[in-house]
């Protein structure tokens, strides 16, 4: 099939890219990797009669140290955001989790904006960026700059909070304290390029051997990146055991949403997501315990 007919735009500044944006509205798409557009352009999904490239755009790339944390450029290749210093020293549990997605062609293509931008509920870094307390910045039409927390970006499936002609400018996360641990644990069909069946994201901080806190983040079986809030809540004030984290995964199987396709029924997503989680936990707290984040 073809992608159909469209004019292509290549902006020179974030300020004029937005302008396109707001001028075309809905008949608009912004590119970046192309990943994911080109994919629904071909497949129909999707139609639009103006695509608008951020390729050209200077200040969009790159992993850079900010006050407090660090910052992603919107059209960062993931795999380049991988393999950064940076990423692997603030938060290492994203350059795993972008590591096990797709093949390294489509991660040297693919970038951390659009994965955030599609609203996909199996789309990888979402609920990676959200468990580490991550933030996303956006600039509109108008040149006023936003920071919405990622938890609260997406609110549908392929709904999110951006309006015609705002763009994702940049991922922000957090330094990460002290005695805190994450880990990403992902299920697919086959390795490569297979879509997640189901995904889940744990993060903790210990004290004196106990979880002072947990977050738990899940992809792939619910509308959007869930948050696993009973299964995270069980675990504060315990000893990071075996049966604790057994008993997290079961609490995050129940929260799950998911629906039955191709890939599994719902039954079976949240068996993984129970399997998931304790793997998760398990592999956060070896983390936290050994001081690296």
């Amino acid at each position: 099939m073809s992608l159909g007919n469209f004019n292509l735009h290549h902006p020179a500044t974030v300020a004029e890219a937005c302008a396109l944006g707001a001028r075309f509205g809905r008949q608009a798409a912004y590119l970046a990797g192309g990943t994911e557009l080109l994919v629904d352009l071909r497949s129909g999904r999707k139609s639009v009669a103006e695509v608008i490239s951020l390729g050209s755009i200077p200040g969009l790339k790159g992993v850079r140290a900010i006050a407090g944390g660090i910052e992603i450029g919107a059209t960062t290749p993931l795999a380049v955001i991988a393999e950064s210093p940076l990423v692997i020293a603030n938060f290492p549990a994203l350059a795993e989790g972008i590591a096990t997605m797709a093949g390294r062609q489509v991660r040297n293509l693919g970038t951390i904006g659009g994965n955030f931008s599609c609203g996909v509920p199996c789309s990888d870094t979402p609920p990676i960026v959200c468990v580490a307390g991550g933030r996303v910045a956006l600039v509109a039409a108008d040149g006023s700059e936003r920071e919405v927390a990622a938890e609260k970006f997406v609110l549908a499936p392929r709904v999110t909070v951006l309006q015609p002609g705002e763009i994702v400018t940049a991922i922000r996360l957090p330094n990460q304290p002290a005695h805190s641990g994450a880990s990403f644990q992902r299920f697919s069909l086959r390795r490569g390029s297979a879509l997640a069946v189901a995904s889940v994201v744990a993060w903790v901080r210990l004290e004196k051997k106990n979880i002072a806190e947990a977050r738990i983040y899940m992809g792939a079986v619910g509308p959007v990146a869930l948050a696993a809030t009973q299964a995270a809540a069980s675990l504060v004030g315990k000893p990071a055991t075996a049966e604790a984290f057994a008993k997290a995964g079961d609490l995050a199987a129940a929260e799950a949403q998911p629906i039955s396709d191709l890939r599994g029924s719902a039954d079976y997503r949240r068996d993984i997501v129970a399997v998931l989680a304790t793997r998760a936990l398990t592999a956060a707290v070896q983390r936290a315990e050994g001081g690296d984040r």
